[in-house]
């Protein structure tokens, strides 16, 4: 009963702020050990970049279609890639976001595992202990740079998509349409770029977690 108490307490504790020490700290409350929670938040950090890398694709074709007609409904086009965009900026506040969670329980593991190699008794496991933990490290922050490798070009991406499409919003006719096709090789290079990083992130992350499992 005190058990299921505290666990009542902690959520409600984590409801209310929101702490990332708190919702570590109820994942292993539950039997989840920092290790299988660092797993996690890796597969969702994965997650994120794949749902991330195909709506940029998906803005992509949206903007490479607008520009090869003659005009149309401008309004409706308009309308049509501000939602694309819309999109690719939420996509890219969830990969960051995760890509933080992930940071956060990793530090918590790693700070915990080295605090803990002090109480060994035996050198010969302690020094086995240290090996791993400097491994394991190691390995992280090979995928921690590859994500933030992927996280870092999203940035030019959004900022190029966003003024093609406030331009647009701001001169709704044939010529506009001409003007965004002379731009529309460089999106499309920018955004190449993009999905080759987090593809390159997404192989790291399945190699992590493989490696942890």
């Amino acid at each position: 009963m005190r058990t299921i108490i505290t666990l009542i307490a902690l959520s409600f504790a984590l409801t209310l702020t929101g702490c990332s020490s708190t919702r570590i700290a109820i994942g292993e409350a539950f039997g989840h050990a920092k290790r299988e929670q660092l797993v996690d938040r890796v597969e969702e950090a994965r997650d994120g970049q794949e749902a991330a890398k195909v709506q940029f694709a998906s803005a992509l074709d949206e903007f490479l279609a607008l520009t090869g007609t003659d005009g149309g409904d401008l309004e409706a086009a308009y309308k049509k890639l501000s939602k694309q965009y819309d999109r690719s900026k939420s996509k890219a506040e969830t990969v960051r976001s995760r890509i933080r969670s992930v940071e956060r329980v990793a530090d918590a593991l790693f700070a915990e595992w080295d605090k803990e190699l002090g109480e060994y008794s035996s050198d010969e496991l302690r020094r086995a202990s240290e090996r791993q933990l400097t491994e394991t490290r190691d390995r992280y922050d090979e995928l921690l740079g590859a994500m933030k490798r992927a996280e870092s070009k999203m940035d030019p991406v959004l900022a190029a998509f966003g003024d093609q499409v406030l331009f647009l919003k701001h001169n709704l006719n044939a010529r506009a349409i001409a003007s965004l096709d002379t731009e529309a090789a460089n999106l499309e290079a920018e955004i190449g770029r993009l999905i080759a990083e987090m593809e390159a992130s997404i192989k790291e992350a399945n190699a992590f977690i493989d490696d942890m499992k």
